[in-house]
This record gives structure tokens, C-alpha cells and sequence, in this order.
């Protein structure tokens, strides 16, 4: 047999300490070494020798690097980026001679007060991929398995003063063919690297068993422990032996209510604080429960990314997410696809998430090669995938917050899951296990499918999916929904509608939590191919409900509200509103409640509390009656309910939006038709009322003082989002390309008849793409009554259309000057189908402020039901005031819908001469094709006769 170097040999490693529980709350001593160290970068595995780890090695020309940091992002080589691709040939173990090496030095000493005997443990929790370590040019060992903790005894080398670590990291090793996870490609020591002191006595490893019956209102505690000694907790006056159980009552923890103890482990040596939460998971009756209770998971995947730093996060980045996540009322985390930092668990369990921890496994690459020589299905690997698995449970094993154990990621099926299978239930039978992957559930407890289309999973709800009997017994989830991609993701209310209405469907987690941009100083965030990689797979990796600087994007704000945990429904008849709690757990006692009447016009805005029980338990109902609205003869009247924060809390401020929901009160008034007035010849123009036309083309050039740049037709196009373009792999048409194909992005306007008469100005052209015979017959009827214009726009199709249309209405140019917007209609982005709660009311913005810069820019900033539209030179200027028969949408952007759809990156766009006004009868919805199903039916802008108005009309400075 061929012996492999250590990094392509498939041992998970050599020289290390058996894996044991994370600790952060220890009275020994620890010395982190993170900071700035010495770095020497070489093409491949055996260019340099290991002499650099010999004592007295001479490094003073070497560059440096920031540990913990990847060294791709600090000036040594360059990031990658596939989905599933491997970026080298595929030959397990073996991997590429040209394997990027970083050689690093870290000198220290140890500080003052360094307690003297006992033990020292050397710990790294996360190196990509392979590392070899000499401590005073002594070899520890080598490990793989980049996200999950290795530590070494060190104790018998350590002086006081001048020692020297030396680590040896391959970016590509044999653990690179079970890191194949959808991210950058990132070497490096990029976790903390930490010196832990062990006194005489320490406590080893320890496992704390919290279980919590809910039928009782009690809690058992046992503190398993390798060394002997004592658990206290405090405020339950409890004092035991470890191993010993007790029985009290507690309040238990949930991720709603995230109720923990402070408690001490204290053995000869060390004394280890504790935070326990009483809590019990099962899978019963077919439905995953914790405290006795079903649970809804509103998650969230989520890769550890800054756009910065890689995947080197700090305590602050952490708890902004979960910060983030929380205040947007998600309530899960599934680890994707592996575990994260621990100190991310610890904020798990303080704030409250559910958290599906995933081990650090995904051989994605193997379908090129239709699974053949799959690691989890070769046996050679199997030791490494039981030692993954490992260091996972034995790690996380004391959160709470953790109450799903996954074994990975899109991995095929093999005897090295189920292995790892029987070594996690054995460990801990206390937990369910997930492995999407798996369709016979041989070795999991729940039913997990990634973008499952609606009418599939309704099936699955309805139990009427077929499969193996065993399966039909097991509550289903979606591990992965709901692609962020871009603009996007649409048809989450209607995935939720499903999980609220049949038991078995245990909600999902959305992908993912934040777009993977690097931060680039020409492009503003680089995704793949940025960096000339050889294979890349693009903007894929920014496909997160999050900007990659943590700015919530339209996606995040809309699923807050597809998720919110209090329904509402108004009764108009009855005069009275529907509070449904919707919680898990919790009781609405942390909320308060109000109600707003607004109307569209002069009549001010009243508000006032809502009654609603705070005692209102998960799941009940209470219907509560409303103050009778204002009169309002000559406007529309919209009820706006909310639910706010009422109470402190350690995630939010006091009055954040939990919930809400706007109905309309009364209709809106009949839009009254500008007519009466004649057109004018004058010349080369025409007038009629505050217009004026060209009398050859009928085209608007002006309105009162206002030159138009581009006059309103016709508008069928908008720059293809992700989701319209789709992946290959999807089973929906992919509209994006077909639209391109058929020519939708370059229609011709046919000029066939200007008319006028005594009544109105009709301008009647064909709109249609070169070398296809579909068209849209527009005409475009002009009356006034002498100080407004409208234009009611009839569109006929012609041919057969067999495509949907990305959008109808009109497009028109004013200055730039005018970039300023006021407006009734929703206050955020809205499409058909990615808006499930917008705010009704009148709004304001710049024009900047209406642009969503995703990351590669896309059709995106559409305000939905707009009744009225105002584009003013500043916020009470003179300017252009647009009202719509019936509602429409209104976009406005410095840039052409062209020059959005040729840009690559934020930094192509430039700002021009024009603000470019989108008014549109219609918008086709969103989807998820991007990774997913497209547009469900009730969502399409099918090719119809349109017929739509719009009234446009000088609007006088605000005094």
C-alpha cells in the first residue's frame, strides 16, 4: 500500500486529546495567542522543509498575518469560490501537487502568574483544512477537519519565556473532499488558537443532562463528569455529586422563553460555570416536540461569513446576528454546514434559537460523478467521519439551544453516515437526528427535503407522498427553502399558510442568512470568478437575507412578517379584529398592542391600545372590538394593527414591530378622468392642457415647466433578477433567458397614427421584438380638462405568447433634479409575491433611497398598490405628481433598466442625467428559481388586453 503524506493520508489525525465539551466559563488560567505572527506562503505541500519549526529558526524576513484571519485576505493569494465543484481533480485522497502551504510562527511567553504544575492544553478551534504542529520544535501532531476544535498536551514544553509555535496549514488535504460546502474556499488558522492551563484536579470532560416533564413542572439535573466533584445551582438550592440526579421545579428553557441557571462544576482543581436550561426534545406521535410541546421552526441557515475577515467572526459579529435574527422573529438556525463557532451557541442559548447543529461534512462534488467513490459510502474515510462527529457532540453536547443533531450536508448515503448515525445516538439518545440526504430515514428522525415545491410539500402535509411507511411516521421540515438570492425570495407566505395548516409540516430554514461578498475596493463585494478562478460558480455564493455588511435586505424584512408569531384578521362588518397567537411556547404578555386609522388625504391619523389578553396562550384566539374609523367622504381609509415589544428584553428595544398587519377600511374614491380641454397645433408641437407633444410622434416633451428626457411608453422589460434567470437544474421554465431569447430587452415601437380631435390625442404604435411575430398594440389616448393630463394606455397582444411578461406599464425620463419621491402605496420593495404585510400609507424618499443594491445588481425597488406618486427637486420642490386607475407600481432609479441589466457590480451603475420613472400596471412575481420552484400561477403576468390610466400634473412647491 502507497504511504500518503499526513495530508492526504485519510487519518482525521495524529497526537491530539480525545474531543470534550467547550468551555467558556473556567477559573484556570488561559493565554489566547492570537495577534500577529509569522507567515512564509509556499505553491505546495514540500517546497520548504519543516526546518522553520526547529528552535532558533531565524523567521525575522518572513511577511505576517493576523491569526485567527485567512491568509487569502491578507495579501497572500486569492479566494475561490465553487458550489459544488471541487477546484481540483477529483481523486480521492489525493490531492493537487500545487497545494497552497502557509508556514506560521508565534513566539510568546507566558504571562506573569502562570500558575506552575498541572497540565497546559494547546487548543485551535478551527483550521482549514490541514495543519502540523510543533510546539519549541517539538512535533504535537497533525488534524483535519477545519471547523471543529483539536487540542494538544503541551504542558511538558512550555517555558516562561521565548517559546515558539510553529503550524504548518494546507489549503487542500483528504478533509477537503468532506468540506465541499457551497463557500469560499478559505485556508488558514482562522479560529481562536489558546493555551488552557489544567491544575491538578481540573475537570475534564462533562456532560450536563437537563431534562425537563412537562406534566410535572420539573426538572432533572446530572452532571456527568470525567473528574469527580460538585454541582451547585444556586437559585434552585441545589448542591449534588456528579453523577448523582436531582429533581426540582423549574422553569423550562425554550427558544421563546430561554430560561437559564447559573450553576457551578466545581472539581479539586477548577471551578466551571455552568448555564443550564431544562428542556426535553422528542420525537412523538410523529411530531418533533420539545417540553411536550410541537415546535415551528421559523429558521434561517446560516454560513459564519464577514465580508472582511472571511469566516473569522467576533463576539460582536455573532451576537449581531443573532441580534438580527431575533428582531426579525426567527426563531432556528440550522448550522450550515457545520458547526460554528461555540461562542455563537452560547448567544443561542442566552437570547433563544433553536439550533440544528450540522456536522462539518458535505461531499457535494461527488454527483459530477453520479456519487461514485463517495468518502461516507469508502470505508478508508469512516474513521474520519466518526471523529467529525465527535468532536461536534462532544463540544456542543451542554447547549440547550441545540436540540437537533444533523450529520451533514448533501452527501449522498453510505456506511460511514450510518456509522456516524450509531455512534450520535449512543452518545446522546436525547436528540433527534437530521440528514436530508437520506430518503429511507435508516438513520434519521425527521423527514428533511430541501425546496420541495409548495404542491409537494402539501402533499407531504397531507400525507400523501408515498415513500417508505417508516418515513410517513416522521415530522417533515424543510432544511432549506426560500433561495435569497437577489431580489428575492418569493412564496414564503404561502410555504408558511402550509406549515400553519397541517401538523406534520414542522416549518423550514430559509437559504441562507447573508450574501458572501468580499469586500473589493473596485466592485464593491466580488463574488466567484472575481478572483480568476479557474471554476467558480458566480453570485451563488450571495444568497443571503442579509447584505454582505449585515444590512437586512428586502428578503429579511418580508419574511419577519411571512413569520410573525400574532395573526391578525379584521372584520369590517363587525368592526372588530382577530388576535391569534401564534407562539410556541410564550403567552403574549411581553407585547402590547394598537391600532391606527389613516387616511389618504387631509383627515389626520388617530391611534390607539388594543385589548388584547396578555394571558392569550400559544395557539388561542380572542376577537377584539375597534373604535368606529374617522369619516373620510373623499379618501381611503386603512386600518394598521402592530404588535410591540412592552416589556425590557436582552434582543430588542421597548416598542420594536413583533407583528402587523394593514386592511383597507373603506374603498378608494373613483379617480376622476381629466377631460374637456381640446389639443392644440402649435408648430413642430401640440398642447394640450399643461402638456406639450410632438405633433409628428404624439410623444410628451413636456409637462408645465418640466422637459421630459424621455417620454412615457411603453415598458415590457426589467433587468433579470436571479430568480428570473433561474438554474440549470431546475425543473420550471427559466423565463430570464427565454425572455432574452425571444427579444423582450430590445422591443421596437412602431409608430402607426397620431389622431387628434377635439376630445383627446391618440397616438397608436406597435411594440414588438425584431425577428419574432408577437406584439403588443398599445395606444395611447391623451385628454385634459386644462391643468392635468391622463393617459389611459390599451394594450392588445397579438401572436402567441407562450411566456409570461416581466412587467406592464409605461417608462418615462425626467431631470435629474427631480430626485425626490413622495407616495401612497407600500413603504418597502414589493412584488406579487414577496411582500406578505406591507405598510399602507404615504411615504418619502429620495431616489437613492428607492434603489436596493443587491449585490449583483437586478430588477429590484418596486413600491406595490400606489395610488399617487409625487417626484419633486428636494422634499417640498416643485415637481411632477402621477396618479394611477387602478393602483400600480411605482419605481424610480438614476439608471436605465439597460444599464441595470449590464451591470455586474454595485460600482457599474452610474448615476446620469435622468431619473428614469417606472409606472406599471403590472409585475410579475419573484420565486426562488435561483434555487427552487418559479412563480406559483396566481403570481404570473400572463399576456392579456390590458387597459390602464394614469393622470399626471404640476406639482406647486409645498409652502
Amino acid at each position: 500500500m502507497e504511504l500518503l503524506p499526513y495530508h492526504e493520508d485519510v487519518s482525521p489525525g495524529t497526537g491530539g486529546l480525545p474531543p470534550r465539551a467547550w468551555c467558556a466559563g473556567s477559573d484556570a488560567a488561559v493565554l489566547s495567542l492570537k495577534g500577529s505572527w509569522r507567515f512564509r506562503l509556499s505553491p505546495c505541500a514540500d517546497a520548504e522543509d519543516e526546518s522553520f519549526a526547529a528552535e532558533g529558526y531565524d523567521a525575522s524576513g518572513w511577511e505576517e498575518v493576523v491569526v485567527p484571519g485567512h491568509w487569502v485576505l491578507q495579501g497572500h493569494g486569492s479566494p475561490a469560490y465553487t458550489n459544488q465543484m471541487y477546484p481540483f481533480p477529483v481523486d480521492p485522497p489525493r490531492v493537487p501537487t500545487e497545494n497552497p502551504t502557509g508556514d506560521h510562527l508565534c513566539r510568546f511567553d507566558l504571562p506573569d502568574g502562570w500558575p506552575d504544575g498541572g497540565g497546559v492544553t494547546l487548543r485551535f478551534d478551527g483550521v482549514d483544512s490541514c495543519a502540523k504542529v510543533w510546539l519549541n520544535g517539538t512535533p504535537l501532531g497533525d488534524f483535519k477537519g477545519s471547523r471543529l476544535p483539536h487540542e494538544f498536551a503541551v504542558g511538558h514544553l512550555l517555558r516562561p519565556e521565548d517559546n515558539v509555535l510553529a503550524v504548518r496549514v494546507h489549503q487542500w488535504s483528504s478533509g477537503s473532499y468532506l468540506e465541499d460546502q457551497d463557500q469560499w474556499w478559505l485556508p488558514g488558522i482562522f479560529r481562536d488558537v489558546t493555551l488552557l492551563h489544567r491544575p491538578e484536579g481540573a475537570a475534564g470532560d462533562f456532560f450536563a443532562h437537563a431534562s425537563y416533564d412537562h406534566e410535572s413542572g420539573t426538572g432533572t439535573l446530572r452532571v456527568d463528569a470525567d473528574v469527580p466533584g460538585r454541582v451547585t445551582v444556586p437559585e434552585l438550592g441545589v448542591d449534588i455529586a456528579t453523577g448523582d440526579s436531582v429533581t426540582v421545579p423549574v422553569e423550562p428553557w425554550s427558544a421563546e422563553r430561554p430560561r437559564l441557571y447559573d450553576a457551578v462544576l466545581a472539581t479539586p482543581g477548577e471551578r466551571i460555570a455552568l448555564r443550564i436550561g431544562f428542556r426535553t426534545v422528542a420525537v412523538e406521535d410523529g411530531l418533533l416536540t420539545v417540553n411536550g410541546r410541537p415546535v415551528l421552526f421559523r429558521g434561517v441557515n446560516r454560513h459564519e461569513f464577514h465580508a472582511e475577515t472571511g469566516r473569522t467572526l467576533d463576539l460582536a459579529t455573532m451576537r449581531a446576528d443573532v441580534l438580527l435574527m431575533k428582531q426579525h422573529n426567527i426563531n432556528a438556525v440550522r448550522t450550515a454546514h457545520y458547526p460554528p463557532h461555540p461562542a455563537f451557541l452560547d448567544l443561542c442559548d442566552e437570547l433563544g434559537l433553536w439550533v440544528i447543529d450540522e456536522c462539518d461534512l458535505e461531499t457535494h462534488g461527488f454527483t459530477m460523478r453520479g456519487w461514485r467513490g463517495n468518502p461516507v459510502d469508502d470505508d478508508r474515510f469512516t474513521p474520519a467521519l466518526l471523529d467529525r462527529a465527535a468532536r461536534m457532540v462532544e463540544r456542543d453536547k451542554n447547549h440547550p439551544s441545540v436540540v437537533v443533531w444533523s450529520l451533514g450536508n448533501e452527501c449522498g448515503t453510505g456506511r460511514g453516515l450510518a456509522a456516524m448515525a450509531a455512534w450520535i445516538r449512543e452518545r446522546d439518545p436525547d436528540r433527534p437526528l437530521h440528514y436530508e440526504g437520506d430518503a429511507s430515514r435508516a438513520y434519521t428522525d425527521v423527514y428533511s427535503r430541501m425546496y420541495a415545491d409548495h404542491a409537494e410539500v402539501e402533499r407531504i402535509g397531507r400525507g400523501e407522498d408515498g415513500g417508505p411507511e417508516e418515513r410517513a411516521q416522521l415530522p417533515f421540515i424543510l432544511c432549506e427553502y426560500g433561495h435569497a438570492m437577489g431580489n428575492g425570495p418569493g412564496g414564503l407566505s404561502e410555504y408558511q399558510r402550509l406549515f400553519e395548516t397541517y401538523e406534520r409540516l414542522q416549518g423550514g430554514f430559509v437559504w441562507e442568512w447573508i450574501d458572501h461578498g468580499l469586500k473589493h475596493p473596485a466592485l464593491g463585494y466580488a463574488y466567484g470568478g472575481d478572483f480568476g478562478e479557474e471554476l467558480h460558480d458566480g453570485n451563488f455564493v450571495c444568497d443571503g437575507l442579509c447584505f454582505p455588511d449585515r444590512t437586512p435586505s428586502p428578503g429579511l424584512t418580508a419574511y419577519k412578517y411571512v413569520i410573525q408569531p400574532v395573526r391578525f384578521a379584521y372584520d369590517a362588518a363587525r368592526g372588530t379584529v382577530t388576535v391569534t397567537n401564534l407562539y410556541d411556547v410564550a403567552d403574549l404578555s411581553e407585547l402590547s398592542f394598537e391600532w391606527t386609522y389613516q387616511a389618504d388625504g387631509d383627515v389626520p391619523s388617530v391611534s390607539g391600545p388594543l385589548d388584547v389578553p396578555p394571558d392569550l396562550g400559544p395557539g388561542q384566539s380572542v376577537e377584539v372590538k375597534l373604535p368606529r374609523p374617522p369619516e373620510a367622504a373623499d379618501a381611503e381609509v386603512w386600518l394598521h394593527l402592530s404588535a410591540l415589544v412592552c416589556e425590557e428584553t436582552d434582543w430588542t428595544a421597548l416598542d420594536h414591530c413583533v407583528a402587523r398587519a394593514d386592511f383597507p377600511v373603506t374603498a378608494r374614491p373613483p379617480v376622476p378622468v381629466a377631460t374637456g380641454a381640446a389639443p392644440r397645433r402649435r408648430g413642430y408641437d401640440t398642447g394640450l392642457g399643461p402638456g406639450r407633444f410632438d405633433a409628428r410622434t404624439g410623444a410628451l416633451r413636456a409637462l408645465g415647466d418640466v422637459v421630459l428626457t424621455a417620454p412615457p411608453r411603453l415598458d415590457v422589460w426589467r433587468a433579470p433578477t436571479d430568480n428570473d434567470d433561474g438554474a440549470p437544474w431546475q425543473p420550471d421554465t427559466r423565463y430570464g433567458p427565454l425572455w432574452r431569447s425571444l427579444g423582450l430587452h430590445r422591443m421596437r415601437h412602431r409608430l402607426d397614427g397620431v389622431e387628434s380631435t377635439d376630445e383627446a390625442l391618440t397616438v397608436r404604435t406597435r411594440v414588438a421584438p425584431a425577428a419574432r411575430d408577437l406584439a403588443l398594440r398599445t395606444a395611447y389616448r391623451w385628454t385634459s380638462d386644462g391643468t392635468a393630463l391622463t393617459l389611459t394606455v390599451s394594450v392588445t397582444p397579438e401572436g402567441d405568447w407562450q411566456v409570461p411578461l416581466p412587467r406592464l406599464g409605461v417608462r418615462l425620463g425626467l431631470p435629474a433634479a427631480y430626485g425626490y419621491a413622495h407616495w401612497f402605496g407600500t413603504a418597502e420593495e414589493a412584488y406579487p409575491d414577496t411582500n406578505p404585510a406591507p405598510r399602507m400609507g404615504r411615504w418619502s424618499s429620495t431616489v437613492d433611497g428607492l434603489h436596493t443594491p443587491y449585490v449583483r445588481p437586478q430588477e429590484n425597488g418596486a413600491r406595490a398598490d400606489v395610488r399617487w406618486a409625487e417626484l419633486r427637486t428636494g422634499h417640498a420642490g416643485p415637481g411632477v405628481r402621477v396618479v394611477g386607475d387602478p393602483a400600480f407600481w411605482f419605481t424610480a432609479r438614476r439608471w436605465s433598466t439597460e444599464e441595470l441589466d449590464a451591470a455586474a457590480h454595485r460600482t457599474d451603475l452610474t448615476p446620469g442625467d435622468t431619473v428614469w420613472v417606472h409606472l406599471d400596471h403590472g409585475q410579475r412575481g419573484i420565486g426562488t428559481q435561483s434555487c427552487g420552484p418559479g412563480v406559483l400561477p396566481q403570481h404570473e403576468l400572463r399576456v392579456a388586453p390590458a387597459e390602464f390610466a394614469f393622470t399626471f400634473s404640476v406639482a406647486e412647491p409645498v409652502r
